[in-house]
């Protein structure tokens, strides 16, 4: 596939029939995935990287929280230099599709493999990475592999992490067999590149290829639970009632109504409710709730988790409930180094492509490894803005372009 500038860029085939690999080993629907981390389909997904990463002569790491790593030291002239690293994660939402993560870690080998069927090298070696339970789907936190590879989380808090069944990291990454050896955190690379899919609509509404993502929104994570009096529906008249999910609904509401009342970036979302005794003519128990808040800016991140606070305190003691709260998630709003976004975006446009500065509405594993190493990350636009959808859809053009932008980036990166 020649790009518009002219030059030769990856194979969008090869792309695409990894992907569709990938996908194919659990899907859900006639496109979607499901991998959650550290089951039977994501250690089919390892598998399938690693012989790929195998079949390119990249020296395959594994750490001691399953991240996997493919060093393509064989490519350099000096290859004791601190790599260029690329990737993204496995993992998906049990109803996922499959372009999400995937797509970052399947683009990076297809820029080593571009490379080398070249005979080209670079000064610096070049990396991929693929990281443990970047959606949190089943363990939290989310992010778990890229944390603990920046030091950022211990090893041992998340080889202890449980889901629901009270299964660990630790425990099921011994049975898949990928409780690896290499040490984290790591030896910080010498700089990360993130290919991944917007997630978002703003790229295809502005008809733009190329978003050089300028950081990521703080994410907070919480979840509310409501104590009061369960009760039948019919005889309890309504002044007496201790009702839980009525200060749930009220809660719900207060958190789109904040969002539009903060405005610019902030979102709020309720995304899991759950009642006891569930029944259609009791009045509920208890009634627990999680909110999703985001926002570019860290004040008013702030303010919002301090006005939730507030509001569920006084709706609770007007309803002569009992309440409390926990912290799931939490992280600070990130920006990437200037010169990499200036990089994205220059290398797109030396290849005739349409650029856009945004922010990433999602987390990433870039976010973390900002902490560490000068890091960007390049977006490519989703079909009508779906993700975390089996219906997720970017068209192979862009995918091709998004992948060719990497490709220069990492080859300007690592030096000829």
């Amino acid at each position: 596939m020649r790009n518009p500038s002219g030059g030769s860029g990856i194979d969008v085939d090869r792309l695409g029939d990894r992907l569709a690999a990938l996908a194919e080993l659990a899907p859900v629907g006639e496109f979607g995935s499901c991998r959650l981390a550290l089951t039977d389909a994501d250690k089919a997904g390892r598998d399938l990287l690693c012989r790929w990463m195998e079949d390119l002569a990249l020296e395959v790491r594994i750490d001691v929280v399953g991240n996997i790593v493919g060093v393509w030291t064989a490519g350099a002239t000096e290859p004791g230099l601190d790599p260029v690293l690329c990737g993204s994660h496995l993992d998906t939402v049990a109803t996922g599709g499959r372009y999400d993560g995937a797509y970052g870690v399947v683009a990076g080998l297809e820029a080593i493999e571009t490379l080398a069927a070249r005979g080209l090298r670079t000064r610096r070696p070049l990396a991929v990475a693929a990281f443990t339970n970047e959606e949190g789907a089943r363990f939290t936190p989310d992010m778990m592999g890229s944390l603990v590879h920046v030091g950022a989380l211990t090893a041992e808090a998340a080889l202890a992490a449980a889901d629901e069944d009270g299964v660990t990291v630790g425990e099921e990454l011994a049975r898949i067999g990928y409780l690896g050896v290499w040490p984290a955190p790591a030896r910080p690379p010498f700089a990360f590149v993130e290919l991944h899919i917007e997630q978002g609509p703003v790229l295809e509404h502005e008809d733009v290829v190329i978003g050089a993502v300028t950081g990521v929104q703080g994410i907070s994570w919480q979840e509310l639970t409501f104590v009061g009096q369960s009760n039948h529906a019919g005889t309890t008249p309504m002044g007496l009632r201790r009702d839980p999910a009525y200060a749930m609904a009220r809660v719900a509401t207060f958190v789109r109504e904040l969002a539009a009342e903060l405005g610019g970036r902030q979102v709020g979302t309720v995304g899991r409710v759950l009642m006891h005794p569930n029944l259609v003519n009791v009045v509920p128990a208890w009634a627990t709730m999680t909110v999703d808040l985001r926002n570019t800016d860290a004040d008013t991140l702030a303010e919002a988790e301090g006005r939730l606070a507030v509001f569920a305190a006084e709706v609770a003691e007007a309803e002569h409930l009992e309440v409390s709260s926990q912290s799931l998630v939490r992280f600070d709003p990130v920006a990437f180094d200037p010169a990499m976004v200036d990089l994205v975006e220059a290398t797109a446009r030396r290849r005739g492509l349409s650029t856009l500065r945004l922010p990433s509405g999602a987390g990433h594993d870039a976010q973390m490894l900002a902490r560490v190493c000068p890091t960007a990350m390049i977006f490519v636009p989703s079909h009508r803005g779906l993700s975390h959808n089996p219906a997720e859809h970017t068209e192979p053009a862009h995918l091709a372009a998004g992948a060719d932008v990497l490709l220069d980036v990492l080859t300007d990166l690592a030096g000829r």
